[in-house]
């Protein structure tokens, strides 16, 4: 699909292909989503550039994400769609900006595109006369984005945290298994968190990128542009920082979980181990009695059979009360 927006009034208007290339008014931006081969080579043609592929794009070498061809800034970065599920994806996103024009290829719909967009097209939309304007508003629209995602990531790692470390009587084994779910929640988030990060530095090389290019290049930034950028460089390592520490909290609150999980099964074991030892000297008596030899005086006792059932009573009482004193019970 390609949508390709113009100029009216300092806003962006969507016009119709065939109506946008054959009028003389510039194209600001050519957003490709998914495009068609023969899409692909009509932008390539009005702009005299190479499209990388989507084989290319996902290349994590800098020199392939971060170069200049034919006159054009190629600038590719990690973003991150649907942060609203439970399965956010990683997908790479493609800037080339010529001269006043910019091109998006995308082979995902991230749905900052989708609100600046509507958002630049209303009239009492923000201003935008370039294409430079154009990738700055979608890079600052995908920081709002995972912004929102992170705070909304907070908050349920902080409920995962008063679910690990709450009082309960529930049983061991019931225990066991609602931390068991709780490892599966924070594996989710500690796979969104990954993901985040890595957005968050991508972005962050490419506006270092795009700003080392137009420090050299025939002319400066616009007032506005470098504002724009600090605040864009400004915001990306802010929450770089707070991702990490949430990554942080997570790693801890995993380490916690699992001691738990083995505390509740040292706790099942010792119960075992206890009972073995309490009925290990009755067993004792009771094997003692039970041996088949000639000369036995308790056997012709009449008090006998009473007397060994009492010893197997007290062998058993005796190490009870003893790991009772001592807190092992």
């Amino acid at each position: 699909m390609l949508r390709i927006y113009k100029s009216q009034n300092s806003h962006l208007v969507l016009v119709d292909m065939l109506d946008g290339l054959a009028s003389p008014t510039p194209v600001i931006w050519y957003d490709l989503l998914n495009p068609s081969v023969e899409e692909t080579r009509l932008v390539q043609g009005q702009l005299g550039i190479e499209i990388p592929t989507r084989d290319e794009m996902q290349e994590i070498e800098l020199s392939d994400r971060l170069y200049q061809e034919d006159g054009a800034q190629f600038m590719t970065m990690t973003a991150v769609a649907k942060l609203d599920s439970d399965n956010p994806v990683k997908v790479p996103v493609t800037f080339i900006v010529k001269g006043a024009t910019l091109v998006t290829v995308r082979h995902a719909d991230p749905k900052p595109f989708q609100t600046y967009a509507h958002r630049l097209q209303k009239a009492n939309g923000q201003a935008c006369e370039t294409g430079e304007l154009v990738m700055l508003g979608l890079l600052e629209a995908m920081i709002d984005r995972t912004a929102d995602a992170l705070e909304r990531a907070g908050s349920e790692v902080d409920g995962i945290s008063r679910d690990v470390f709450r009082k309960t009587n529930a049983s061991a084994t019931k225990k066991t298994r609602d931390l068991q779910s709780l490892i599966e929640q924070i594996g989710q988030k500690g796979d969104l968190l990954t993901i985040v990060r890595e957005s968050l530095v991508s972005i962050g090389r490419l506006v270092a990128y795009h700003v080392a290019l137009e420090g050299i290049g025939p002319r400066k930034a616009a007032k506005e542009s470098r504002q724009r950028i600090k605040l864009i460089q400004r915001d990306a390592t802010s929450l770089g920082d707070h991702a990490l520490f949430l990554s942080n909290k997570i790693n801890f609150l995993l380490d916690a979980t699992l001691g738990l999980i083995n505390l509740e099964q040292n706790q099942i074991i010792k119960i075992f181990s206890v009972a073995a030892v309490v009925f290990l000297p009755p067993t004792l008596v009771a094997s003692i009695y039970g041996m088949n030899f000639e000369v036995m005086p308790e056997l012709q006792w009449r008090f006998g059979y009473p007397y060994a059932l009492a010893l197997m009573v007290l062998s058993a009482i005796v190490p009870f009360l003893y790991f009772k004193r001592r807190g092992w019970l």
